[in-house]
């Protein structure tokens, strides 16, 4: 059995009930901070052109914002009901990453800067649900159950 299946499985195992809480609450921040991208994408394509060590063309600029915008919408709707937890927080995980380090870090590594300390808690927050999974307030634990019953009657 390779790692990741190995902490997957030790994750579905020791999943606490109120990580299920932790999960919902970064799935509506994720959700919340698309909701801002698409309502502020002539900002954020102003931040890029003027503060980007990348030259962006604007295209690729707007691209970009609503790739982002799309991934974090979809992505913290699936976080928020569970389902595809794992495979949401990991496309998240670069998301984040780049928000560390690309767009907090032009504004300074400083104590006040909640946009860095917010992507950072939330970057952790992906790690632990990556790692523990969905849990048992989830869809993905309504479908493995459902599967797991429907093939104990199939069996009968």
């Amino acid at each position: 059995m390779n790692m990741v299946r190995r902490i997957e499985h030790w994750g579905d195992l020791h999943h606490p009930k109120w990580l299920d809480i932790i999960r919902i609450v970064l799935g509506m921040i994720i959700f919340t901070k698309g909701i801002i991208f698409i309502s502020s994408t002539s900002v954020q394509q102003d931040w890029i052109f003027h503060n980007s060590t990348f030259d962006f063309s604007g295209l690729l600029a707007v691209v970009l914002i609503h790739i982002v915008a799309f991934a974090h919408v979809i992505g913290g709707m699936l976080i928020i009901a569970g389902l595809l937890t794992r495979l949401s927080v990991v496309i998240q995980m670069p998301i984040v990453l780049g928000a560390m380090f690309f767009v907090n870090i032009t504004k300074g590594l400083t104590f006040v800067n909640t946009e860095l300390w917010l992507s950072v808690i939330v970057f952790i927050m992906l790690v632990v649900i990556w790692i523990a999974g969905s849990g048992s307030f989830s869809a993905d634990h309504w479908i493995r159950e459902s599967n797991a019953y429907r093939h104990k009657r199939t069996e009968e």
